[in-house]
């Protein structure tokens, strides 16, 4: 793809961004990624004091969902806009909606109201995923860009910690609403804190165009596939007829948003990023290897209390090591990319790791002892890390700065997306086996006496790793730029 910026997209403030307001910018657009983080674990222990409280028990799953569905269409959205207008305005405007979503959940006096405002809020927090690391991505070039992915893996495993006993800590002690009130004041000062420096960053000129119908396709053809994934084994059978339709629905819009893709005269995702072999590739790898990873992340702690015997508390404090594993592997790999020519090795490495570790754990999963299920599912973590860094990297130094926004918007969603499928997919293997509670990460000790459901979800598991190591392996390479040669970086210099 061609590298050269042409100028007259680009309009570039004439001062350039000092080391310091480069930090705060990373440190601003991390803390509003982590509040969108945070909301979607924090919910999770207070929904039983929601369901009493407002009413409409039956949909509580939406507080969940809602925020899901919006936030997972949304972000490949916020990376075209933030290509046409600037990040400043863009992230600004993700901020207050998320911000506008808090307010309403926190004041919602009933359940429906609630389930808006988590909607609105997801409408916000999906472009708060996808902005933190394309603004990342102006500031620094691809060769040293890798080490800042060990930040967004913490973050993720901050709000995977925090969330729960911040949570669980409001709806039982202060008040459920607690949980959205908080989000106000670190919006705030994350706009406080990247208001001067993101002034500085440049901004793209007027004469490009939104595909509005494009937008409204792709929105609606996500929100039916998540649908259908969600509430697939759960609350329809699979072949059920509600299922179908949806799945039916989904791939008529998706391909309805393919045409319009081939169609308009400025397609919301650019064909030049879509036939990139190195987007192609390295989007896949990580909704492949996203859909392992959450799907394991969800079942693990039922294996923990099912077989190993551990309690609620318990297995969500053995979860930390599959989280630390996986903050670990991230901060290994974001180091070591610029020391290697071919930097892909390094998640290829870690994904062979990961398979081995899982194919392990599925012999052992019957017999196994706490302190062999830690040192596996850390290394399985470590393994996996490994990947994060080089797929983002490698997607963004595959695209020249005018197509930042969306190639990093569809990394975003496919993410997103694989999280969804995944948890699906490895529910559908629980329920074939007869898990009862399948997905729910809720107490089943006691009610499972055979491993085999688990064995059948670490190999499943595995499988989508086997998967996502042959697309790493056909994925090109491509020199990663320095600051010599980056236009962004250029400009911060």
């Amino acid at each position: 793809m061609d590298q050269t910026v042409d100028k007259q997209t680009m309009v570039a403030s004439g001062t350039p961004l000092t080391e310091s307001e480069k930090n705060a910018i990373i440190g601003g657009v991390l803390l509003s990624m982590l509040l969108a983080a945070l909301d979607q674990t924090i919910v999770a222990p207070a929904m039983p004091t929601m369901g009493r409280l407002l009413g409409h028990a039956e949909y509580l799953p939406w507080i969940v969902t809602g925020y899901l569905l919006t936030a997972t269409a949304m972000a490949p959205l916020y990376g075209k806009i933030s290509d046409v207008y600037g990040r400043r305005p863009t992230i600004y405007a993700a901020i207050l909606i998320f911000l506008a979503g808090s307010l309403v959940s926190a004041l919602a006096p009933n359940m429906f109201v609630l389930v808006l405002g988590r909607a609105i809020q997801g409408a916000g927090g999906g472009g708060l995923f996808a902005l933190t690391q394309t603004v990342i991505g102006d500031l620094v070039p691809p060769r040293e860009r890798a080490r800042y992915a060990a930040w967004i893996s913490g973050t993720w495993a901050v709000a995977s910690i925090a969330g729960p006993l911040l949570g669980g800590t409001f709806a039982e002690h202060l008040h459920w609403s607690l949980i959205f009130w908080i989000n106000i004041p670190l919006g705030l000062l994350a706009m406080a804190i990247i208001n001067n420096p993101l002034k500085k960053l440049p901004i793209a000129a007027k004469n490009h165009r939104i595909d509005g119908l494009g937008a409204v396709l792709l929105v609606v053809a996500t929100a039916m596939l998540l649908l259908a994934l969600n509430w697939g084994g759960s609350e329809y059978p699979w072949l059920s007829r509600e299922i179908l339709a949806l799945l039916a629905a989904s791939a008529v819009f998706w391909s309805a948003f393919a045409i319009r893709l081939l169609r308009a005269a400025e397609p919301l995702i650019s064909l030049d990023v879509l036939k990139n072999p190195i987007v192609l590739a390295g989007t896949l790898s990580m909704f492949l290897l996203q859909a392992a990873n959450i799907g394991l992340a969800v079942y693990l702690p039922v294996y923990l209390q099912s077989i190993i015997g551990l309690s609620v508390s318990e297995s969500g404090i053995a979860m930390l090591g599959l989280l630390l594993g996986t903050v670990a592997g991230a901060t290994f790999s974001g180091r070591t990319i610029p020391r290697f020519v071919h930097y892909k090795r390094i998640a290829m490495v870690g994904v062979i790791f990961s398979i081995l570790c899982l194919g392990l754990l599925s012999l052992v999963a019957g017999h196994a002892s706490l302190l062999v299920v830690e040192i596996l599912t850390v290394c399985i973590g470590l393994g996996s890390g490994t990947t994060f860094p080089v797929a983002t990297v490698s997607v963004q130094n595959a695209v020249d700065r005018m197509h930042l926004g969306v190639a990093t918007g569809v990394l975003t969603f496919l993410r997103s997306l694989g999280s969804a499928l995944g948890v699906a997919m490895l529910g559908a293997v629980a329920l074939g086996y007869g898990l009862p509670l399948a997905g729910e990460g809720v107490q089943a000790a006691g009610q499972v006496v055979s491993a085999v459901p688990f064995v059948m979800i670490f190999l499943v598991a595995a499988a989508i790793l086997l998967l996502a190591l042959i697309t790493l392996a056909l994925m090109p390479e491509k020199a990663l730029r320095g600051h010599g040669e980056d236009t962004a970086a250029a400009l911060v210099e």
